[in-house]
């Protein structure tokens, strides 16, 4: 097959990925349905650029996305990377193979293993302001604590974890240094400002969530 391609595991079924942007889920308008109860009705989308492919989760099912059993916001694609919708696993092919620099492998090595709670809490706290290449001012724990309707202690819990998982030092502008990193890895997809308050209708002040579900 000349183009690149997703094959699902459970049915074999090979789908080319000739679209610009490929749509996946368990909906019935979706480009590669995958008829499994974790996926979302429109769960991911892989998108070519040139040679390229990349996946990005929309944020709509609580099972999420993974590459290679990591989650994943947005991601470049290897050839022969496994994709987890859900419980639904499947396979890219069809890649160009290229040699990645000594930087790219490191990086790729740095990233740690993270829990649904965990890849919440680094989008919750990178959503406020995304330049071309770094945050300006990540959200606060007070923030992301109304944000996931959590209280602010289990957010400074789950941010001392993660600054052991990233090796984050102590020092100033920690929040920061630990969003530049997870949105240099490529494991988080920020929201734009506007999105970030439009639930509460105050620009810069994050959204309350209907859930009042407890991080533990």
């Amino acid at each position: 097959m000349d183009t690149p391609f997703l094959r699902i595991e459970d049915s074999g079924d090979v789908i080319s990925l000739a679209k610009e942007v490929t749509t996946v889920g368990r909906g019935a308008g979706v480009d590669i349905r995958l008829d499994d109860p974790s996926v979302s009705r429109l769960h991911a989308e892989l998108v070519r650029r040139g040679p390229y492919v990349y996946v990005t989760d929309l944020g709509l099912s609580r099972n999420g996305t993974r590459v290679n059993g990591r989650p994943v916001a947005r991601r470049v694609l290897e050839e022969g990377d496994v994709l987890s919708f859900g419980a639904a696993r499947c396979r890219i092919g069809g890649l160009l193979t290229e040699v990645l620099d000594a930087e790219a492998e490191m990086r790729r090595s740095a990233t740690p293993e993270l829990t649904r709670r965990e890849l919440d809490v680094l989008t919750s706290l990178c959503r406020p302001a995304l330049s071309d290449e770094a945050f300006a001012t990540p959200a606060t724990a007070v923030e992301i604590a109304a944000d996931l309707v959590v209280t602010e202690a289990a957010v400074k819990q789950h941010l001392l974890r993660l600054y052991q998982k990233f090796r984050i030092p102590e020092g100033t502008n920690r929040r920061t240094r630990l969003a530049n990193e997870v949105v240099a890895l490529g494991l988080v997809r920020p929201l734009p400002l506007a999105d970030f308050g439009s639930e509460t209708g105050v620009p810069g002040q994050p959204g309350r969530r209907p859930s009042d579900q407890r991080m533990q």
